[in-house]
């Protein structure tokens, strides 16, 4: 899948490192939001990745020359957070309840992963009706709407709620200003699950801004009293150039707290910039309907690189390669390592064998589980309702 539209944007706020690092990088205050600092856990974590100069065929040289064959691989990659623990919520529900345990959609939008999970016992879903009553039913990282949370209560379904801490917070936001009779206006993309969620949380006020044509055309009650939130896989410069148009429509336009859009969202575009700039071609691994992964493609392009997203190794297409000497290569937020690690393998095999790790911005964060996972909770969920 190739993304060609390219746009210049202003300069990217400095990238965050965890709770209180800067924005975007609070802990949500919901259920089960609690953020500590410290290394990735649980089994094929993105934190657990393959080191420099341990994929096959990898050499590590003192020198590399301008004309030799090699890879730039951006750090931080993959795995975030919230997405560490939402895929832990599922992994830990089967290993407690035993499956089928149901997921109301994708956990996380990576199309190895669900399918991982699905020969585990999970049964990913549309919509709650679908679950029988009573059952184990897991929300995703994405979010869900009151109605949603209401739907599995009168199901009497025993929840498990893996909404990233960062979406929780967007969520309170939303509220906050709500209740105060501001009218919201949603930077982000029509459909997208983060999107709908957020927008229930307050439908009669929030207006959603799809980048700078939107932000045209918005029409809040009174132009005096609005607010801007945004969906937090967004691109960091497209989403200021959107916020600079709002609020030259709107000169009292108020801003949330804190940033929102996400700290590993941040990190990773501002490590993909740096390898963009020394790559001839930049493939970024993730699926098409991961936000942040066709993001990254986005970013790449505006800072010179050719780019491509690839699901996997089997997409990268060797043609690409003709007449370049440097690949770089990232991944989505949703993204395990190992498919990092089999590109880099299909690019080693290609004469691609040099390897080096261009980090941008220590990364070091994790999530406390979902309350329902934690040992406090040695029962399991309630039934809701």
């Amino acid at each position: 899948m190739r993304h060609d539209d390219r746009r210049d944007g202003p300069k990217l706020p400095a990238p965050v490192n965890g709770p209180g690092g800067g924005p975007g990088s609070g802990p949500g205050s919901g259920p089960g939001s609690g953020a500590v600092n410290g290394p990735g856990s649980g089994p094929g974590r993105g934190g657990r990745g393959l080191g420099v100069g341990t994929y096959p065929g990898t050499v590590m040289p003192t020198e590399v020359t301008e004309t030799r064959r090699r890879v730039l691989l951006a750090k931080p990659r993959g795995y975030c957070a919230g997405v560490d623990r939402a895929v832990q919520a599922v992994e830990m529900a089967l290993d407690k309840f035993g499956p089928p345990v149901y997921v109301r959609r994708q956990i996380v939008h990576n199309t190895h992963v669900v399918s991982t999970l699905e020969k585990r016992g999970a049964i990913f879903v549309t919509e709650v009706s679908e679950v029988p009553p009573g059952a184990v039913v897991v929300f995703s990282a994405h979010g869900i709407a009151p109605e949603v949370r209401r739907d599995a209560e009168q199901r009497r379904l025993r929840a498990i709620d893996a909404t990233c801490p960062l979406v929780t917070k967007v969520h309170n936001e939303a509220r906050r200003f709500a209740a105060k009779d501001y009218d919201i206006l949603l930077v982000g993309h029509a459909g997208h699950e983060e999107v709908v969620g957020t927008s229930g949380e307050a439908p009669d006020r929030v207006r959603l801004v799809d980048g700078t044509e939107g932000a045209k055309k918005v029409q809040p009650r009174d132009p005096s009293r609005v607010v801007w939130l945004s969906q937090t896989t967004l691109s960091v410069d497209e989403t200021a150039e959107t916020v600079h148009a709002l609020r030259e429509r709107f000169p009292n336009l108020a801003d949330p707290p804190s940033d929102d859009i996400c700290y590993a969202t941040q990190n990773r575009q501002a490590a993909v910039k740096v390898i963009a700039a020394q790559s001839d071609l930049v493939i970024v691994v993730g699926s098409p309907n991961s936000s942040n992964s066709v993001r990254l493609v986005e970013v790449a392009k505006d800072h010179g690189a050719p780019a491509y997203l690839v699901d996997d190794a089997g997409e990268v297409d060797e043609r690409w390669l003709d007449g370049v000497a440097t690949v770089g290569v990232t991944s989505g937020a949703s993204v395990p390592e190992e498919l990092v690690s089999a590109v880099l393998g299909k690019l080693a095999g290609c004469g691609y064998d040099t390897v080096e790790e261009v980090e941008a911005v220590p990364e070091d964060m994790t999530f406390a589980l979902p309350r329902e996972l934690r040992p406090s909770a040695a029962a399991g969920p309630p039934a809701t309702g």
